[in-house]
């Protein structure tokens, strides 16, 4: 079924043009999943533990780190489980897919189909100047919106020399041998921790503009041409940039909240006030327009930018706003990358100040 379905999505990217060339042969060490398609399967309880019954391997107990929808089924009707959740709709199980991470760890991964109304968007026109924020993505700071948050950037220096030790212990191991397999697990481990890390702090991130907004304006990144730079291209990858625009645009679609991508081009060096472009290097951290006078944080400047632009696209128009004048310091709320990935933190609850709110 694998082979079908990858056979079909390269046939379709042939249509379009792309030259995607053959499958790639696999060895049998590297399938690390298997899966359950409608049937073969059942999740219970026994005992007061969950299981996942598979045919041909029996119960094994699983731990969840969710809690599944109240009414639970199988795909053939019958009941599956029972477990309190704030979801609150008929759920069919319609596969489960076993995975074994490079750690050694296994996963259970359930495919639940559930008819839920997706929810309705305010119309663009009736949305409050408020409630529209524009993000600009960057290095040192990692995102600086229109209300004058600036989120620090993750800092995974810890983990990355850690991860440099395990390589270099590995490097020196036999390949393939006993004392090999234990060191290329530990260094595993290090890569599931800063994955791990990452990730948690772009679903919090992204949620967070999800739902305190109407409507979020974000760069349409070309990532990949700026990893084939030979300049900082390893925190450009660790920024994953593209990860959390996706992350963002799937929370806004659940929350019911407008997402919109606009050109980068210029966001940096056009004054968000007059529109007069003045070339920055990169080291030069803040705008101070020629033409008007007018100055403000570079990423404050660019994130204006952006919300003017995703205004524009929807064909809202811009905003009757002017941005603040401000010196580089005042109207930026700085929120620490570790309260952001802190388990059960309040997210960016700081409210903005007063010279940073518009309107």
């Amino acid at each position: 079924m694998r082979i079908a379905h990858n056979v079909n999505a390269l046939g379709k990217l042939k249509e379009q043009g792309y030259d995607v060339g053959e499958l790639r042969w696999k060895s049998p060490r590297e399938f690390r999943s298997f899966t359950y398609n409608q049937s073969g399967f059942e999740l219970d309880k026994k005992s007061g533990q969950t299981v996942v019954s598979l045919s041909k391997l029996g119960d094994i107990p699983i731990e969840l780190h969710r809690p599944l929808p109240d009414d639970v089924h199988k795909s053939d009707g019958s009941c599956a489980a029972h477990q309190k959740s704030p979801i609150s709709a008929d759920a069919i199980v319609k596969e489960v897919t076993l995975k074994k991470e490079k750690t050694g760890e296994w996963f259970a991964i359930f495919g639940i189909e559930m008819e839920t109304a997706p929810p309705v968007k305010p119309p663009l026109e009736q949305i409050d100047a408020e409630e529209v924020v524009g993000i600009d993505v960057g290095i040192l700071k990692y995102a600086h919106d229109t209300d004058g948050t600036a989120v620090d950037s993750l800092d995974l220096s810890e983990e990355r020399d850690r991860l440099e030790r395990e390589q270099r212990k590995l490097s020196r191991k036999e390949h393939e041998s006993n004392n090999w397999e234990n060191q290329r697990q530990r260094v595993a481990e290090c890569h599931l921790e800063i994955k791990r890390k990452r990730r948690d702090f772009l679903h919090k991130l992204s949620n967070y503009y999800a739902r305190e907004y109407e409507l979020v304006a974000v760069e349409d990144l070309d990532v990949k041409g700026m990893l084939e730079s030979p300049r900082n291209s390893r925190n450009t990858a660790s920024a994953a940039w593209n990860i959390f625009t996706d992350m963002l645009e799937t929370k806004c679609e659940r929350e019911g909240t407008h997402f919109v991508k606009v050109d980068p081009d210029g966001t940096t060096k056009a004054c968000a006030r007059c529109g007069v472009e003045t070339d920055k290097p990169l080291w030069v951290r803040e705008h101070s327009c020629p033409a008007c006078g007018f100055e403000t944080d570079r990423d404050a400047n660019a994130a204006w930018n952006i919300r003017s632009r995703g205004l524009s696209k929807l064909g809202v128009g811009h905003s009757k706003e002017t941005p603040v004048e401000t010196a580089l310091p005042t109207g930026t709320t700085p929120v620490p990358a570790k309260r952001v990935v802190e388990a059960g933190s309040p997210c960016l609850k700081e409210p903005p100040t007063a010279a940073s709110r518009q309107g």
